[in-house]
């Protein structure tokens, strides 16, 4: 969870009356934290926020929305490399559910170059990612990395 997740998040917060945070099994990548770990740490920053609530899972996004009776996906764009794959993502998910709508989210300009592996190689160098990532998140992997 980095600042610029954040960003979205709190955006999203103004825009809509709920909003879940999926957060993904992901079976394509290796995350640092374990998919509880991500769930608790998106609650943690997300406390102050009435109408977030953080579910994790590890099925299709399209069926994940359906169970939670939603009817649209939010996803951040950072650049215009992130644009290929997430319009190919918005078109399968279209396929696969046609009432399920996908919208894009641009982080401020602040956050447009972070990413979490950016961050993890940092963190992993020992470096200071105190600016690009909540407290909580900046001590867990600063635990992870000792």
């Amino acid at each position: 969870m980095t600042d610029g997740h954040i960003d979205i998040i709190l955006r999203a917060s103004k825009l809509f009356h709920k909003v879940i945070i999926a957060v993904a099994v992901n079976q394509g990548k290796t995350p640092l934290f374990s998919l509880e770990e991500r769930v608790t740490m998106a609650k943690e920053v997300t406390t102050s926020l009435s109408n977030i609530s953080i579910i994790g899972f590890d099925n299709l996004l399209v069926d994940c929305a359906k169970e939670q009776g939603a009817n649209l996906v939010l996803r951040g764009l950072r650049a215009v490399s992130d644009f290929e794959y997430e319009f190919q993502m918005a078109g399968m998910n279209r396929r696969l559910s046609p009432e399920l709508e996908t919208m894009f989210l641009t982080p401020a300009e602040q956050y447009e170059f972070i990413s979490s592996s950016m961050i993890r190689e940092i963190a992993k160098l020992k470096g200071d990612v105190s600016s690009f990532v909540p407290k909580c998140v900046e001590e867990r992997l600063i635990k992870k990395f000792k």
